[in-house]
């Protein structure tokens, strides 16, 4: 097999499973997630890890809550993430140390803390849609927005909820590290949580409130660093059309052009399999060549050899 360069996006699943919310836990879910990416990297192929982050960093937000104070002040959103991602960095990095010892692979693992830069204009800043933080019941929520503008959200009864822009991401200042990181045969994990979202302002980057689509910040990394494969992993091993009815379809290998029409009939649930699906799609249609994989985890390295998931052609591929 000729050497790839690929990112890979993890699902949350790789780092949290079930309901762990302990160090120990989630350190345990990185081993496992470790174990199937040294059999990538064990083949000879350059990669890339990306990761979510948002049961973590709701938990640091909502401890920055509950511990304010006027000595001890809550940290901004854009630092939380960035709380998250040396935190997750760490686990991951610990984990791939240990199976690489274990499986004779010469490699090291190194996280890049990744500012993604977003449009100050982007038309999301209007229309906050991320929820974050805990939940506050409508009194508290109606002080919120009058003390601090906050753009509160009734969620499922369960309470009021914070909500935070989604710009797109246009550029990553640290894609030159990440590159020579590759280059110097590292794995690298990078743009966790969907990266630390900046805005340039007068020659400077400057921390915004917001969150990036963890999704969408990998396909922008893949076409950045030049990457051949984009894989995505999430909880199902293929993508289907009529997903957890009879009548569901698995789908092995579409071209561009069918993915596109699937997507317009409605196919793929919004929130989950199309952001995905999106990116995928933005990814195969960069450069004439490239290629997604959507699967699961432990279908990872069978995705690779073609023999798992679904994959996603661009349109020059589907023409050879």
């Amino acid at each position: 097999m000729n050497k790839q360069k690929i990112v890979i996006a993890l699902g949350g699943n790789a780092i949290q499973m079930g309901n762990g919310a302990t160090a120990e836990d989630q350190k345990q879910a990185c081993y496992q997630t470790a174990k199937q990416l040294a059999q990538i990297s064990k083949s000879g192929h350059d990669i890339v890890i990306t990761h979510g982050n948002g049961p973590q960093v709701g938990n640091i937000v909502l401890q920055q809550q509950l511990n304010q104070s006027e000595k001890l002040p809550a940290m901004p959103l854009d630092t939380c993430g960035a709380m998250s991602q040396g935190m997750i960095g760490y686990w991951l990095q610990n984990a791939l140390y240990e199976v690489f010892q274990q499986e004779g692979v010469t490699r090291t693992a190194a996280t890049t803390l990744t500012q993604v830069v977003v449009d100050q204009n982007d038309p999301a800043f209007q229309h906050p849609t991320k929820p974050i933080g805990s939940f506050y019941n409508e009194a508290e929520a109606k002080e919120l927005t009058e003390t601090k503008g906050y753009t509160m959200k009734e969620d499922a009864g369960r309470g009021y909820r914070r909500l935070v822009p989604s710009p797109k991401p246009i550029d990553i200042i640290e894609k030159a590290t990440i590159q020579s990181l590759i280059d110097n045969e590292f794995v690298v994990i990078a743009g966790g949580g969907g990266g630390i979202p900046v805005a340039k302002r007068d020659g400077k980057l400057v921390g915004v409130e917001a969150v990036i689509d963890k999704d969408l910040t990998t396909e922008k990394l893949a076409e950045l660093i030049d990457a051949d494969t984009l894989l995505i992993l999430t909880a199902v091993e293929k993508i289907s059309l009529h997903f957890g009815s009879q009548q569901q379809q698995d789908l092995e290998q579409l071209t561009y052009e069918q993915t596109v029409t699937y997507k317009d009939q409605g196919h793929f649930a919004p929130g989950s399999m199309l952001p995905k699906v999106e990116a995928a799609l933005a990814f195969v249609d960069s450069k004439p060549g490239r290629k997604a994989i959507i699967t699961s985890l432990d279908k990872a390295y069978d995705a690779i050899l073609g023999k798992a998931g679904t994959t996603i052609l661009s349109k020059e591929a589907c023409l050879s």
